[in-house]
């Protein structure tokens, strides 16, 4: 299989990615959300000695979505997707509902069609990045973390419901890492539609609550799945972080509803502590 379509690959782990992906040889379409992306994409791979094709693709769009059918494509790499910071308790519906368009419903509705022509060659791969915040949860991410744990469970159920037809799957989840993708999520309130003073919080005063790794293992790890050369379903980067993401899937199964009443958690605090664009330590 040589044919990739990335979504989401005008910045991010979706740029890097399509750049390595086409220096290992593979017929890659980078899809950007918008036409000004085109340009510039094309520029940098040129720049750097490989060859791909862009094209202008909007998840959300009925009509580039139908588009892509055109494109024969083998290997599908879900990479599209936006941060929406702050709290579920005042984040306005019009962008819960933009993060779930972008994040779940538009790249679900490609993927149909697509894995349906997979289906009749009778072999594909997908790829849907998800994230560490798709297992987890943490304070002021729960719109996005509620969006990525649809991916997931998106992603499990097509698992098994595509083995029969030859259809490998499998999700990449990262944690916090600077590319910049977080911190953009943390400013979005500048442009909420609602009445600031009904904010349950003043989000002038918060960042992204966690030093940010460098994106390099996402890149090398997202890589080598879409090319098939890793095979596990799951895949999270840092790997340093697996074991703490284990023990806080396993922590609601012991906590009890008043531990913690009329305390702030370390948690939230964080986001008060942290300074945007924090890189872990060396």
């Amino acid at each position: 299989m040589k044919k990739v379509l990335i979504t989401g690959a005008g910045t991010g782990f979706g740029h890097e990615v399509a750049m390595r992906l086409a220096r290992k040889g593979f017929d890659v379409i980078a899809a950007v959300e918008i036409y000004a992306q085109v340009q510039t994409l094309k520029r940098e791979a040129a720049a750097r000695g490989v060859t791909l094709r862009v094209e202008k693709l909007d998840v959300t769009n009925e009509g580039d979505r139908k588009k892509a059918l055109a494109w024969n494509i083998e290997i599908l790499v879900n990479n599209a997707g936006v941060l929406e910071g702050g709290s579920v308790l005042d984040i306005p519906g019009a962008n819960m509902r933009h993060e779930f368009e972008v994040n779940v419903i538009g790249p679900l509705l490609l993927t149909q069609r697509i894995a349906k022509q997979m289906v009749k060659r009778g072999k594909g791969r997908i790829v849907w990045v998800s994230s560490r915040e798709g297992l987890n949860v943490n304070p002021f991410t729960g719109i996005y973390s509620a969006s990525k744990h649809a991916v997931e469970a998106v992603a499990e159920t097509m698992s098994l419901e595509l083995q029969e037809f030859g259809i490998e799957v499998a999700t990449i989840n990262p944690g916090p890492f600077l590319t910049g993708f977080n911190d953009r999520g943390f400013d979005t309130w500048k442009s909420w539609e609602d009445d600031p003073s009904q904010r349950l919080f003043d989000y002038s005063e918060l960042a992204f609550p966690r030093a940010q790794f460098d994106p390099e293992p996402v890149y090398a790890t997202m890589t080598a799945v879409a090319a098939g050369e890793v095979d596990t379903y799951r895949n999270l980067e840092p790997k340093s972080m697996i074991e703490e993401t284990k023990r806080l899937i396993e922590a609601p199964w012991s906590k009890k509803v008043k531990d913690g009443l009329g305390s702030r958690p370390a948690s939230l605090e964080k986001s008060y502590e942290m300074k945007p664009e924090t890189p872990v330590a060396a």
